[in-house]
């Protein structure tokens, strides 16, 4: 990647730069990218999670209450239909409903269209719950991107959204 003059140097830099020291034959182009990526990833889950920790939740749980709220009403979902939009096995979401329900925060009841089904529902308190924290994370991600300025957020999230597209196929 080539450097501005203006650019100040980050850690990926220093590793690239230990990089092109021992294999100068290498093109570590795509390191460039992807190491800030990975570190900006870790760096703002960090952020979220503090961000939700203020409403008794986790990151991950703050998932499966922002999946059924994006749900729409009823604001209900299959355990299955949660982990397969979370990505999660069956065991790891059965964790974060067992916590949340205990929180009052979701409900699991039988499937009327299953008999051996069940429903994931919010409760009361769990809508109220994450429509606050779903401001608390997206205010936390907007002071982040205020660095860039929305011209260059939008080009960036442009940018970001052919490349998974290009990686998912």
């Amino acid at each position: 990647m080539s450097e501005r003059p203006e650019q100040r140097k980050d850690p990926v830099d220093a590793i690239v730069e230990q990089w092109a020291t021992v294999r100068p034959d290498l093109d570590t182009a795509a390191m460039e990218v992807f190491g800030r990526v990975f570190r900006l990833a870790r760096a703002m889950g960090d952020r979220m999670e503090r961000a939700y920790a203020g409403y008794g939740i986790s990151r991950g749980e703050f998932d499966v209450l922002a999946t059924l709220r994006r749900s729409g009403e009823p604001y209900a979902l299959s355990p299955r239909g949660l982990s397969a939009t979370l990505m999660l096995t069956t065991g790891g979401m059965t964790g974060r409903l067992d916590k949340l329900e205990r929180a009052g925060l979701l409900r699991r009841s039988p499937d009327p269209h299953d008999r051996r089904g069940l429903k994931v529902t919010l409760t009361e308190q769990g809508l109220r719950l994450v429509d606050e924290a779903v401001g608390a994370g997206l205010a936390v991600q907007t002071e982040a991107l205020s660095a860039l300025g929305a011209e260059r957020a939008g080009h960036l999230a442009d940018l970001l959204r052919d490349l998974l597209l290009a990686t998912e196929r």
